[in-house]
């Protein structure tokens, strides 16, 4: 057979038998199949799984695809005892100059998770399988062939058959990244130049393949160090896999735009594909998307001659499966026959970015399986920016690859239920113990951050607010809400509790600003104090108060401060354009996944933009999901909507439109008051946003708000108009959606007549302490005295309005010491 043959087989993708025995001759495929039968008769000492004594004495003369895999295994154990591999105990190393940098392997011994020791010792033990370019490990229930010193997975095992296409080998399983430079944007695949088994024993491999940037290179390749690792345990039905980035000092700037893991699975075999609980469909196969229309960009495509039937006239769109990243834990795909789950399994947000609200992508047709830890996807300009000679080092994962199986009398659907407690096991098993990286702490490495937020907004409620299910973050310090843009360094979020508690766990040693927002409240918290944590501590913040934006009393409002346009009117997609994205049917649900919802604003509003009325309108009937373009003679133009309301009286003063976006893309929102021909407005943004959310079915992308002020001269007693214009045309996704709209009014301060114009008294605008911000409860002391003509008074009852009219901020406002009301002088 040759020094070769074992090199040959190697390198065949165990797709098929027939493959195999195109590869070694149908003569050796017989001779092998004899010696096998052979050397199970003469082998009972050794320890081998009872299926591979299952195979008859004819498995190797006919190629049935349920005895792939068997076979396969089968094979590597008998080359293994007679020793025609390569000696187990010696690694065929790939060598590479390991350049300067902390990147080393760590060999520190831990201990597989289990729940029971005699379990885990009843299980195979695994094996560490050599070729000169290949390697592969296998814990008797899954296989993962890796090519060396590449790192690129080019087989997966489960169940007797192979899972992934047979593509070229770095285009099966692999982790890639796209990078920028002066010199112009890099798809990267991160292939390995030298390879190192970490660990190898009975109860884990640990294996790592390293690509390092050489400095002397100058401006060639990528200035960047990357170790990429896989892990496999004893007993698990999986894998996993993490990757740590660094630059070193004095390296070149460049841009990180997208990391990712992708797996690309056989499409004759995984054809129905599960992200939620209600997001499952059989799914359009890669031919049927060659074989449709392209649709406003490349990804959406209307299936036209589908092998499925039932997809006739339905749009495949990646970008329809999306998800937030606090939701986005687990996705895969179904094969039927056999019935075989793969499932990607992200058990912690901390390496990604963005924050909880980010959309990602999960899997998608192909079929394809991604575990996305950052991309521009929704955010536009969100990439790694490194300047000249900046460090950097960031662990990304472990992600863990989970595979399952469904006897013959279950739905092959139920396997999402099962993947579904298997993420859970995995969730609550982090941080994982057995990662060998110095760069990855275990449980007992983090530390603890809680407290209890509350709000203060004296017009929902004289008395602090629990902070109800807010969302309270760790993240990289800086402004407020500036973690939605944050790419280097980790994040911890955590929803809180009906009282506002919260407690992070797990968290990395660092430093930290803490931030917040609460569903229903607008605007972003920030607290003042940096969070130092440290290995093994404790940080109890106790109360810590959010004081939400607010400069009146509500006059009205229109939506739900909560970061999304879900409640607003989404139409039914064009008859053409329906896909079926639910398992239930109900693709009301979130309609706002269909396709080309953009265009249907122009159908609903042909001749004139949308108006809502104060106290008739409703918005979940009358305010449309999307601020877009309107189509007119072949082109896209700008839109003004009007949202007219009546005062009673307009006091003097400063009234406060608060304008909170969920999303915006390449628009420009405009504010008139009263006068819809005034070329110069009250108020634009200029050209905000890049998230592109409109084209891509999300219902939010980065989220903005603004606080414009409306002096009250421009208002008027009775009907009044406010015209919000998305100017910027020429695209059919340019625009923004709103979160929600409040115009708030004036706190007046009068004697028994709050509709004085002008005050009784005034100090005009006063102080700069800021002591609101700092959490004083006193700055500078000041002393008025108010003479009040006992003509403004009246025998019975009386009322003394104290106003702060000045808005703007949540910090603006006084502290009173103490307030007295004095007599008039006794008389004698």
């Amino acid at each position: 057979m040759g020094d070769d043959w074992p090199g040959k087989v190697a390198k065949a993708h165990w797709s098929s038998p027939v493959v195999i025995m195109e590869k070694i001759g149908w003569k050796t495929w017989i001779l092998l199949g004899l010696i096998v039968q052979l050397f199970l008769l003469g082998v009972s000492s050794r320890e081998i799984p009872l299926r591979y004594l299952k195979i008859s004495s004819f498995a190797f003369l006919v190629p049935l695809a349920k005895l792939e895999g068997t076979l396969y295994l089968l094979f590597l154990e008998f080359m293994d005892a007679i020793r025609m591999f390569p000696n187990p105990t010696k690694s065929p190393m790939h060598t590479a100059t390991r350049l300067e940098g902390s990147l080393a392997h760590s060999r520190t011994v831990g201990t597989p998770r289990s729940s029971n020791n005699r379990e885990l010792k009843s299980l195979p033990p695994l094996r560490l399988y050599r070729w000169d370019n290949y390697v592969q490990m296998n814990n008797g229930l899954v296989s993962v062939t890796l090519s060396i010193p590449e790192g690129s997975v080019t087989d997966i095992e489960y169940d007797q058959i192979s899972l992934l296409e047979n593509n070229k080998e770095t285009d099966r399983g692999y982790w890639d990244i796209i990078w920028t430079t002066n010199e112009g944007q890099h798809l990267d695949e991160l292939l390995g130049t030298s390879y190192e088994v970490v660990r190898e024993d009975e109860n884990q491999i640990e294996i790592s393949f390293l690509s390092t940037w050489n400095a002397s290179l100058g401006d060639v390749g990528r200035p960047l160090n990357v170790d990429k690792r896989f892990i496999m345990l004893r007993g698990s039905s999986g894998f996993y896999t993490y990757a740590i980035f660094e630059r070193l000092e004095g390296w070149p700037s460049m841009h990180i735009d997208e990391c990712r893991v992708a797996f690309k699975l056989r499409n004759e075999k995984f054809n129905y594909m599960a992200v939620s609980d209600t997001r499952q469909k059989f799914m359009a196969r890669p031919n049927d998307r060659k074989t449709g229309q392209q649709l406003d960009y490349k990804e959406a495509v209307l299936l036209t001659h589908p092998s499925n039937k039932d997809l006739k006239g339905q749009v495949d769109d990646k970008y329809q499966y999306s998800v937030d990243i606090k939701d986005n834990r687990l996705h895969g795909w179904i094969s039927f026959d056999p019935a075989v789950g793969f499932w990607v399994i992200t058990p912690s947000n901390e390496f990604r970015v963005g924050g909880p609200l980010k959309q990602e992508l999960s899997s998608h047709c192909g079929p394809t399986s991604l575990a996305m830890f950052f991309s521009s996807h929704y955010t536009g300009t969100l990439s790694a920016k490194f300047e000249e000679g900046e460090p950097w080092k960031k662990v990304f994962g472990p992600v863990f690859i989970y595979l399952n199986k469904a006897s013959a009398d279950k739905d092959p659907r139920t396997l999402w239920n099962d993947a579904k407690q298997q993420m859970s096991k995995e969730t609550k098993s982090w941080p994982y113990d057995f990662p060998l990286s110095k760069d990855f702490p275990h449980a007992n490495e983090r530390g603890i951050v809680n407290g209890r937020l509350l709000v203060r907004d004296r017009y929902i409620n004289k008395e602090l607010i629990n902070a109800s299910s807010a969302f309270v973050g760790l993240a990289k310090p800086g402004e407020a809400r500036s973690w939605q843009s944050e790419t280097k360094g980790y994040q911890f979020w955590v929803q809180a509790n009906a009282e506002g508690n919260f407690v992070i766990k797990n968290v990395r040693p660092g430093n930290y600003s803490l931030y917040a927002w609460v569903p229903g409240i607008i605007g972003d918290y920030k607290y003042d104090i940096q969070i130092n944590v440290n290995p093994g501590t404790e940080i109890n913040l106790g109360d810590i108060v959010y004081d939400a934006p607010r400069s009146g009393p509500t006059l009205w409002e229109i939506g739900i401060p909560d970061r999304t346009a879900a409640e607003f009117y989404v139409p039914d997609p064009s008859p053409k354009r329906i896909t079926h994205l639910l398992k239930n049917g109900d693709d009301n649900e979130e309609k706002f996944r269909q396709y080309g919802l953009w265009n249907q604003y122009s159908v609903l509003y042909p001749d004139q933009d949308l108006i809502y009325t104060i106290g008739n309108s409703s918005y979940e009937k009358d305010w449309f999901f999307a601020h877009v373009t309107r189509s007119q003679n072949n082109t896209f133009v700008g839109t003004t909507w009007r949202i007219s309301f009546d005062l009673e009286y307009v006091r003097a003063g400063t009234y406060t439109l608060q304008l909170a976006l969920a999303s915006s893309s390449y628009a420009e929102l405009q504010v008139r008051i009263n006068n819809p021909y005034r070329v110069r407005p009250y108020f634009t943004t200029r050209r905000i946003g890049r998230d592109n959310a409109i084209a891509r079915h999300g219902i939010h992308g980065l989220y903005s708000l603004y606080n414009v002020n409306i002096p009250s001269h421009l208002l008027a007693t009775g009907s009044n108009i406010i015209y919000l214009t998305q100017s910027r045309g020429g695209s059919p996704f340019t625009g923004l959606m709103y979160d929600y709209i409040r115009l708030e009014g004036i706190l007046l301060v009068r004697i028994n007549n709050p509709y004085r114009v002008r005050p009784y008294f005034t100090t005009r605008r006063i102080g700069r302490d800021n002591a609101i911000a700092r959490h004083g409860i006193h700055g500078l002391y000041s002393l008025y005295n108010v003479n009040i003509p006992s003509h403004l008074l009246a025998t019975g009852s009386n009322i003394i309005y104290l106003t702060q009219s000045r808005g703007g901020s949540p910090f603006t406002g006084l502290m009173y010491d103490y307030i007295r009301l004095e007599g008039p002088p006794e008389t004698s």
